[in-house]
């Protein structure tokens, strides 16, 4: 079967090593000039455990197999990561009960390496932490993207599938057991293909509307969530990841950390209307005040803006955070057809799982 796969970010690139490893002929057209180069180069890199997601949600389902997928592939091709862990902290009773009933999503989910610490044990991995509890999770990790998309390019090309960069694909027709591909770009044309993944990530939508037949009750809308990231211009205080409970749209202002050893504070949640990746320096008042919740020591004039991403939300503010997205043949009614829509967060750590299905479903 040949397949052609839209978008050569960590979700295209996983589905198109799948596919490939399954003996199947792949082609991915990439509207930019290089891969990852959107959503997933603006992420905080976090192999996530699998722990705040509703029980049998894909979004748990994957996470929890992606993560032991994906660690599992680090090792096999010497990719950069370190399962450092991560502490979910309360700092007041409130935020004591979101972390017990993280906890118990957790364990129902399946997550290995769960531990319930009281504020002086907490203290005692972290010195500099303020909390009168957390929830250790031992499984949390971070990783060298770039390296990760990379490797996976590299099985790609090793089994004969090519990548067409600059090359958009402006529309889409089921024509008997085929797909019939337009595409504009650097050399526009027609060709036909026996199946498409569409993983084009914040054009997912967009490309939906462009594809003959597909129901528009089932596309969804698109909102844009943008997270804003600092940087911190110290000498990193923490070893693990360091995370808040949860706020609207997003898992709170965090610490994340680098594998050359740096510290960074975000993403935070700014629901935006038009894409664009500036970082705010005023945002930085609010940083303060959310980080010293849990490190009151943290110096003034030691944030410095850093980048922004952009989660593909399918909901809003104050809506229930959606599911991952993954229509095929028996949703949508397309023979030969998966789209994604909404692969935000833990996209990444749900990478290779998600393409195990998308495969999967091809073949149905």
């Amino acid at each position: 079967m040949q397949i052609l796969v839209i978008g050569a970010g960590m979700i295209g690139l996983a589905v198109a090593r799948q596919a490939t490893l399954a003996g199947h002929d792949v082609i991915i057209v990439e509207a930019a000039s290089g891969i990852g180069t959107g959503i997933s180069s603006r992420n905080s890199e976090v192999i996530h455990a699998g722990l705040y997601y509703p029980t049998g949600s894909l979004r748990a389902l994957h996470c929890t197999r992606g993560r032991r997928m994906l660690y599992a592939y680090c090792a096999s091709h010497g990719i950069a990561h370190r399962k450092c862990g991560k502490l979910i902290v309360a700092t007041n009773a409130a935020e004591a009960a979101k972390v017990d009933a993280i906890h118990a999503q957790g364990r129902a989910n399946g997550v290995e390496g769960l531990e319930m610490l009281g504020g002086n044990a907490a203290r005692a991995l972290e010195p500099e932490v303020s909390c009168i509890g957390a929830l250790h999770s031992r499984e949390s990790g971070i990783i060298d993207g770039h390296a990760f998309m990379l490797a996976m390019r590299g099985d790609i090309e090793d089994r004969g599938g090519m990548i067409a960069f600059e090359t958009q694909v402006e529309h889409l027709t089921p024509q008997s057991d085929r797909w019939h591909v337009r595409i504009g770009g650097n050399e526009p044309g027609v060709f036909e293909v026996d199946a498409v993944v569409n993983a084009a990530g914040l054009g997912a939508q967009e490309l939906a509307k462009c594809t003959d037949g597909y129901p528009s009750a089932r596309v969804p809308r698109l909102v844009l969530a943008k997270g804003n990231y600092f940087g911190y211009s110290g000498r990193p205080v923490f070893s693990r990841l360091i995370y808040p409970t949860p706020v609207d749209g997003g898992l709170g202002t965090h610490v994340t950390l680098d594998l050359a050893g740096r510290m960074r504070f975000g993403p935070d949640v700014e629901w935006i209307a038009v894409e664009n990746y500036n970082v705010d320096p005023g945002r930085a008042d609010s940083f303060y005040s959310r980080i010293r919740t849990y490190w009151p020591g943290l110096p003034d004039g030691t944030l410095v803006p850093d980048y922004a991403g952009i989660r593909p939300k399918l909901t809003g503010p104050g809506e229930p955070a959606a599911d991952f997205m993954i229509e095929g043949p028996e949703q949508h009614g397309l023979p030969g057809l998966v789209a994604l829509f909404g692969i935000e967060s833990p996209g990444l750590t749900s990478a290779l799982s998600i393409a195990v299905d998308v495969v999967s479903y091809l073949k149905s």
